[in-house]
């Protein structure tokens, strides 16, 4: 049964998220949360699998909650997905920065929520196809960039920083596969190496760490 926390300070969006979990096979509400601090503590108390995020709400906002879930150790099983409209475009790579996992736009179809919580769970990352590319690229150029590159961006080979860079873009393992001639598995492999190199949590943190390493567009 995969739990799914709700955040948000709409009660009418809480209760349209809560309605369409429990109607999920698999699926269960594992509690509301109408700000970042009661959020945070609904996720201590209640470890779900998955908290879906709103970032503007009164007091600790969406973006603060995210970072204190990632960095608690008690916590490492609990995935954020940042639920964002087009007006707060900026906040994404924040989001994916304090540890989102990805982020969706309020208007997805909600069979698209339900099949990108369980992608999350199975240890994907998610980011909305349709804002992928001209979010991150327009705001990852605005924001502040390290000194230097990751640390362990030696460790990758040419190829694997090849296949980083092509992360940093959105493309799915499929999409890099046909652009590099090669198969969806060995991309796959490829992205998971990087992956275990950087000490990325996942696919959302690889970009960022790309385009922190100067390696995104």
């Amino acid at each position: 049964m995969i739990e799914v926390l709700v955040v948000d300070d709409q009660e009418l969006v809480r209760l349209g998220l809560r309605t369409l979990i429990e109607n999920e096979d698999g699926m269960s509400c594992a509690g509301e949360a109408a700000d970042g601090l009661a959020a945070v503590a609904a996720a201590r108390r209640e470890r779900p699998d998955v908290v879906l995020m709103d970032i503007r709400m009164p007091g600790v906002d969406g973006l603060t909650a995210t970072r204190r879930i990632s960095a608690d150790p008690s916590l490492a099983g609990t995935k954020v997905i940042v639920l964002t409209t087009f007006e707060h475009d900026q906040y994404v790579f924040d989001a994916l920065r304090h540890g989102a996992s990805g982020f969706l736009l309020k208007d997805t179809r909600p069979a698209d929520l339900l099949a990108a919580i369980r992608a999350v769970v199975d240890g994907g990352a998610l980011m909305s196809p349709s804002v992928t590319r001209k979010v991150i690229r327009a705001f990852v150029a605005n924001a502040p960039r390290p000194a230097r590159p990751h640390p362990a961006l030696d460790t990758l080979t040419d190829r694997e920083r090849e296949i980083l860079a092509l992360v940093a873009e959105g493309l799915s393992n499929e999409e890099i596969a046909a652009r590099l001639v090669i198969s969806p598995a060995t991309a796959r492999t490829h992205v998971s190496r990087a992956m275990v190199k950087l000490g990325a949590r996942d696919r959302a943190q690889l970009v960022v760490f790309a385009y922190q390493s100067g390696l995104g567009d």
